[in-house]
C-alpha cells in the first residue's frame, strides 16, 4: 500500500461539544527491497550459422515489485561466457551477435547475465543464457498459390485483409518473412511477419497479380498471388437468387465446394456461353448451421435473368447440383412466418459494402458485401 488518507476529528467538551476535522495524508516511501526477476529464470536461444552481425538472439524480460524510481530502467551485463565478444546485449535487453557464428567452430555458448535496477541501493540478480549455433538454411520456403475473389459495390470498397499466404519450411528453426514488390504497395499490402495481405480502399473492377515473395533469410522463393475484383451493379440485386446450403461453414464452401458448384451451377443455368455468372454474396443464416450463396444471372447483351426463370432451370438441375454438395432450399421469396400469400410478399434487398466478410482458406479466399433480405406482406 503505498499511502493513507486519515480524517481525525478533535472535539471539546463544552455545550454543546464544537469539532473540526483535519485530512492527514501519510505516504508509504519505498526501499528497494526487491530484486529484478527475470522471466523465464533462464533462457535458451539458437542462432543459425553465418547470419550478419547483429542478428537479434533473444530479448531478455525483467520485472521489479518495487515503485518505478527503484525498478527500471535496467542495466544489462554480460558477466561470463562473452570472453572473445560474440555478444552484444542492449539497454533494452536484446542479446546480439557479435561475429559471424560457425557451426564448425562452436556449437554451444552459456552467458551469465545481470541484470540491476535503478534503486538505492541498487538490487541485482542474474540469468543463464544458452545459445546453441545452428547450421544455416538448406530447405528452400514452399508456399501454396493463393487466389482471392472480391466482391464490392462499384467503387465503395473499403479495404481491409483479403486473405493469407500459407508458406512453410523444413528447416525448424527458419523465420519466415514475406514482401511485396514496391510499384504494387499503393494498392496492397503484405505483412511482413504472418503473410496477411491487405486491400486498401478504392480498387477497381479487374484482375491483379501481386509479386510476392516469401524468404528464410538465405532463400527468397515467389508466391502465385492473383487478386479478382467484381463491382456489383445495382440491377443485379433486383434479380438474385438464394441458395440454401445445410451444415456447411462458409470455408469449407470457399475451400472445398465453391470451384465445382461454379462449374455445375454454369452449366445448370446459362443458356448461351456468354451469359456471366456473379457470385455476389456469401452468408452464414442467424441461428443455424446453414448457409445462403446470392448470385445473378447476366445475359451477353447486358441485362439480366429474372430470378423466376433461374428457379425453373435450377429446379430441374437440382439433382446434379447436389452430387456437388446439398441444397437444403432454393428461394426467390423468404416470406416464412408472414401471413400473406406469395403473390402479395414483397421483397428487397440491401447490400452494406463496408460490411466486409471475408473466408479465407490456404487455396482460395473470397470476399464479400454482408446482405440484408426485408420482406413485407403487400395484402
Amino acid at each position: 500500500i503505498s499511502g493513507y488518507s486519515l480524517v481525525i476529528q478533535a472535539r471539546d467538551s463544552g455545550i454543546p461539544p464544537l469539532s473540526s476535522s483535519v485530512t492527514v495524508n501519510v505516504d508509504i516511501s519505498d526501499v528497494n527491497d526487491n530484486s529484478p526477476v527475470f522471466t523465464p529464470a533462464n533462457y535458451t536461444a539458437v542462432i543459425q550459422e553465418n547470419k550478419p552481425v547483429g542478428t537479434s538472439i533473444l530479448q531478455l524480460v525483467v520485472t521489479d515489485k518495487d515503485s518505478f524510481h527503484n525498478g527500471p530502467p535496467f542495466t544489462f551485463t554480460i558477466l561470463t561466457g562473452n570472453e572473445e565478444e560474440e555478444f552484444t546485449l542492449d539497454p533494452h535487453g536484446v542479446l546480439r551477435s557479435a561475429v559471424i557464428f560457425k557451426h564448425m567452430v562452436a556449437t554451444e555458448y552459456v552467458l551469465c547475465v545481470q541484470a540491476k535496477d535503478s534503486g538505492k541501493p541498487q538490487q541485482v540478480s542474474h540469468t543463464y543464457v544458452q545459445v546453441r549455433v545452428i547450421e544455416e538454411s538448406i530447405h528452400k520456403p514452399t508456399a501454396i498459390p493463393l487466389e482471392i475473389f472480391i466482391v464490392t459495390m462499384e467503387d465503395d470498397f473499403p479495404g481491409g485483409v483479403i486473405g493469407k499466404i500459407h508458406a512453410t519450411d523444413q528447416d525448424v528453426y527458419d523465420v519466415l518473412t514475406y514482401t511485396l514488390k514496391s510499384e504494387q504497395k499503393s494498392l496492397f499490402k503484405v505483412n511482413s511477419h504472418d503473410g496477411k495481405i491487405i486491400a486498401l480502399g478504392g480498387l477497381d473492377n479487374g484482375k491483379y497479380i501481386l509479386n510476392v515473395s516469401v524468404s528464410d533469410g538465405r532463400f527468397q522463393v515467389p508466391i502465385d498471388v492473383v487478386v479478382h475484383v467484381e463491382q456489383l451493379l445495382q440491377e443485379m440485386l433486383q434479380n438474385t437468387v438464394t441458395i440454401r446450403f445445410d451444415n456447411v461453414s462458409p470455408e469449407d464452401f470457399v475451400g472445398l465446394h465453391m470451384h465445382g458448384f461454379r462449374r455445375t451451377l454454369r452449366n445448370a443455368v446459362l443458356s448461351q456461353k456468354q451469359d456471366s455468372l456473379h457470385i455476389i454474396s456469401i452468408q452464414p443464416v442467424a441461428g443455424s448451421n446453414q448457409l445462403d450463396m446470392l448470385f445473378a444471372v447476366q445475359m451477353h447483351n447486358s441485362g439480366f435473368y429474372k430470378p423466376a426463370y433461374l428457379i425453373q432451370k435450377l429446379t430441374n438441375a437440382r439433382r446434379h447440383l447436389e452430387n456437388v454438395i446439398r441444397i437444403s432450399a432454393i428461394l426467390e421469396k423468404n416470406c416464412s412466418g408472414l401471413d400473406c400469400q406469395e403473390q402479395h410478399c414483397e421483397q428487397s434487398l440491401s447490400i452494406d459494402s463496408h460490411s466486409l466478410m471475408t473466408y479465407s482458406t490456404a487455396r482460395i479466399s473470397f470476399v464479400c458485401p454482408r446482405f440484408y433480405r426485408n420482406v413485407r406482406c403487400m395484402c
